[in-house]
């Protein structure tokens, strides 16, 4: 494992998002191109929504695979939070521009339909998440506050995979397997080892940043490894 953690520090975070960005362009050229079967408008939306919950999902994952198998992936953690809600928003564009395209009928939709009520739930705890995805906002709001902001990422998840659940068309597995991945990944969460003790070391490290105590670098740990969409207990 230190063998690939050591050749995934070599790796550019710009290539993640580089890579990460690619296929919503990809998937709307195939759905321009008939690639997308009968139904383009449709399966675009769904296939947006699915990568955006897939994105989710690896950022809740960051964690507990380093503590239970030592792989780090903690400094590619900002950019899956924030291509997360690039697919979100991408999957609620064509929503609102290609699928409903009508003003009024879209708030009548919020409104009356619960599966999109959950979904625009998802999308607000996530904007400020997005918003904050930066070391300005981590110096501006302090350690601690940013961290506290950033653990939104848990009832949104949830909520994110409720909403796929309940606009899937009669049983389907795919869609609980989504959500039975987020909650378990909470749950391990709360399961942690050592939780206690790291985290009232790090808030005491995040008190002392907050204080000044860290001249050459205010921002301290919570710029990498606490980067965007915290996702820590």
């Amino acid at each position: 494992m230190q063998q690939i953690n050591s050749a995934l520090r070599h790796v550019p975070i710009w290539l993640v998002y580089l890579l990460g960005v690619l296929p919503a362009p990809a998937l709307l050229y195939a759905g321009v191109t008939g690639g997308l079967g009968v139904e383009p408008i449709e399966a675009l939306e769904q296939r947006l929504g699915e990568l955006a919950l897939q994105f989710l999902i690896a950022g809740l994952a960051v964690t507990p695979l380093r503590r239970f198998t030592g792989l780090n992936l903690m400094r590619f953690r900002r950019a899956i939070g924030v291509l997360t809600f690039y697919y979100v928003c991408c999957h609620l564009l064509v929503w609102l521009l290609l699928d409903v395209q009508i003003p009024a009928q879209v708030w009548a939709d919020i409104l009356k339909r619960p599966y999109i009520t959950i979904g625009m739930a998802a999308f607000v705890l996530l904007l400020p998440l997005a918003l904050t995805s930066n070391n300005l906002a981590v110096r501006r709001l302090g350690p601690l506050r940013w961290r506290r902001l950033h653990r939104l990422v848990y009832p949104a998840a949830v909520l994110g995979g409720v909403h796929f659940v309940m606009l899937s068309k009669g049983f389907q597995i795919e869609p609980r397997l989504y959500l039975a991945a987020i909650v378990v990944l909470l749950a391990l969460r709360l399961r942690l080892p050592g939780r206690g003790a790291t985290r009232g070391a790090e808030s005491r490290q995040a008190r002392g940043r907050s204080r000044g105590e860290s001249v050459h670098n205010p921002v301290g740990k919570a710029s990498d490894a606490e980067s965007a969409w915290s996702m820590r207990p």
